[in-house]
């Protein structure tokens, strides 16, 4: 019986001590690989405002409203006025 139970013991130190080293194999290879994909980021982020001096992007122009004359803005404030003393 004590060696049954030795022989347990020393499986489950056994699996722990796998699982534990499993664990800290598959934690530091995504720790390098997004420690490498920060700094591949940071180069290509660096290339893009290199190549964007000598092929700028072009830059669509803006088309401002003309804005509301004060006359249609008495007219809303009529018909709001208006709605709100019919109820």
């Amino acid at each position: 019986m004590n060696e049954l139970i030795c022989r347990l013991g020393e499986t489950f130190t056994s699996n722990i001590a796998d699982s534990l080293n499993l664990m800290v194999i598959g934690m530091g290879t995504v720790l390098i690989f997004l420690c490498i994909m920060i700094f591949v980021m940071y180069l290509m982020s660096k290339s893009v405002i290199y190549l964007n001096k000598f092929f700028p992007e072009a830059v669509p122009e803006t088309v401002k409203k003309p804005a509301q004359k004060a006359a249609d803005e008495a007219d809303i404030a009529v018909a709001v006025l208006s709605a709100m003393l019919k109820k």
